[in-house]
């Protein structure tokens, strides 16, 4: 709250406000008592107001999601604006659904609106230069579930690669030998590493990379539901599927459902994230952990740090968090092939 949002609301002049909040001795007293009230009215305290006024804060930050839809991001959405709330700065959220001309706009909105900092999810490498640039003019940004090939860019995200060979891992102790993977688009890194790590593993273990069981696309429901029907209704079809979220995880469990396999006796799948429903004793998805909740609250406590020490703030921030494996009720040995 700013000494302009006072003044819209008491229909005064900032100029006013100003005078009110310094005790300016030749203002009228129902001018003074229409400015006190609506302060009051908002819940502020004239020295929170005051205070803005002389740093010219707004004590806001903006949220940048990729898509509001996926629970990922919305329950992380919903920790970072709650722990916000407690540490007295607002939340201005965007969704871009995974376009980039979005995520210009959302970037270019929130400067407008004099945010102190931003958080965005999703950034793809098309945009390495325009977070350079930011970075670079001291704007405190901090990217989480995504991270750049940029040098001392800010950054909260899980060991990528480090998650997908956990799965395959899981799935090669389970005695699978034929392991599809179901990613996103490649220009995000974060998806990009999951595919890199899914490879690496596979090819540690003597097995060769078929292309073909790879799915690199965007993130859209029915073109992963419609990849994985097709991809199982073949004779060499696989025997476990790993997908880069859980919500891509869910699509694949009702292409499955859709041709009468059981899971996981004809069929193992992994998810990545551990969003809540994962652990619905109905489903029981196996699933990669990212700690969502600790990389939520992260990124926005170390995003207030960059903008209350902005002056000072000399390193980068950039954390690896250690993913988990958690398995449920998805995955289970092959199945025997006559």
């Amino acid at each position: 709250m700013t000494t302009e949002d006072v003044a819209r609301i008491a229909g005064v002049s900032q100029s006013t406000v100003s005078r009110v909040l310094n005790n300016y001795p030749y203002i009228r007293k129902n001018t003074r008592d229409k400015v006190l009230a609506v302060i009051e009215e908002l819940g502020f305290t004239r020295d929170e107001i005051a205070r803005s006024l002389v740093e010219k804060r707004t004590a806001s930050i903006g949220l940048i999601l990729g898509s509001i839809s996926n629970p990922f991001f919305a329950e992380t959405a919903e920790v970072i604006i709650q722990r916000a709330q407690e540490l007295k700065y607002d939340v201005i959220v965007y969704n871009t659904g995974h376009k980039d001309e979005n995520l210009e706009q959302a970037i270019n909105l929130l400067i407008g609106k004099r945010v102190e900092g931003i958080i965005i999810t999703s950034v793809s490498k098309n945009y390495t230069k325009k977070i350079q640039k930011l970075h670079e003019n001291g704007f405190p940004i901090l990217l989480y579930n995504s991270f750049l090939d940029i040098k001392n860019v800010n950054f909260i995200v899980m060991d990528n690669r480090k998650g997908a060979r956990l799965a395959v891992q899981h799935l090669i102790e389970l005695g699978h030998k034929k392991i599809a993977k179901i990613s996103g688009p490649s220009k995000y890194l974060a998806t990009y590493e999951r595919t890199v790590g899914y490879k690496e593993e596979l090819i540690e273990n003597g097995y060769k990379i078929d292309e073909n069981l790879i799915f690199n696309s965007e993130y859209s429901y029915d073109k992963i539901y419609t990849f994985t029907k097709k991809l199982l209704k073949k004779k060499d079809k696989p025997t476990a599927i790993i997908a880069a979220s859980d919500q891509m995880a869910l699509a694949v469990l009702d292409a499955a459902s859709s041709l009468n396999l059981k899971i996981p006796n004809d069929l193992s799948v992994i998810g990545f994230d551990n969003i809540r429903l994962a652990s619905n004793e109905f489903i029981g998805l196996t699933t990669v952990s990212q700690q969502m909740d600790r990389m939520s609250l992260t990124a926005l406590e170390k995003l207030i740090y960059l903008i209350e020490n902005k002056d000072t703030a000399s390193s980068s921030i950039q954390v690896f968090l250690k993913p988990e494996l958690i398995v449920r009720k998805t995955t289970g040995p092959a199945p025997v092939i006559d």
